[in-house]
């Protein structure tokens, strides 16, 4: 094969992607070590078990889906409460991950540690090992006690790539909504929240 039908093959592997060639399904790396997705993960939805301010015993769900070109795994996640009247605290030694939905848990997912920032209002969870690309894992984050007061509350979430240095990709907004038990009555039990 003659050199210049060796170039065009070659480039016809690569992609551009904000300016950085790379080959498909690999991670970015800038020159100064810093690690992006090349397909960033989706945050899928965000769902709850209780919707009612004051409930003891919920569970707050976050479903991750990380494609197949990602280019890199999943190393941590960090969930902050961005808006919501009251500082939702949660039982970070009763948190867990796996494969899946809520509604079909699958294989459990490791978690090296969860760290809560009160200040900030952010839970980080790291993964260990990391989430390979493909597949779809579920958070669940158990708090305290659901909020005293009524309303929005949005979590916002970032993905963090597998690397010494890497670049958060933020993923949307979790959005779940409580209520008083005089508004809910009529609300079936079970799950609350975004459900695509």
């Amino acid at each position: 094969m003659r050199p210049r039908v060796l170039l065009r093959a070659a480039i016809a592997s690569i992609t551009l992607i904000n300016g950085y060639l790379l080959p498909p399904s690999s991670a970015i790396q800038l020159q100064d070590g810093t690690v992006y997705f090349a397909q960033p993960p989706r945050l899928v939805n965000t769902i709850t078990t209780y919707n009612e301010v004051y409930a003891w015993g919920a569970t707050y769900y976050f479903t991750i889906s990380l494609p197949e070109n990602a280019g890199e795994p999943l190393q941590s996640l960090a969930i902050n409460q961005r808006e919501g009247v009251d500082n939702i605290r949660f039982d970070l030694n009763d948190s867990v991950a796996f494969e899946g939905k809520p509604s079909g848990k699958g294989q459990k997912v490791e978690l090296q540690n969860v760290v809560g920032d009160g200040k900030t209002r952010t839970v980080t969870l790291r993964f260990d090992p990391p989430v390979s690309p493909g597949k779809t894992i579920t958070i669940a984050l158990k708090p305290w006690q659901n909020p005293r007061s009524t309303g929005v509350y949005l979590f916002g979430v970032t993905a963090f790539p597998q690397g010494e240095k890497s670049h958060g990709q933020f993923l949307g907004y979790g959005r779940l909504q409580f209520y008083n038990h005089s508004d809910s009555w009529f609300r079936p039990r079970g799950f609350y929240g975004i459900w695509p």
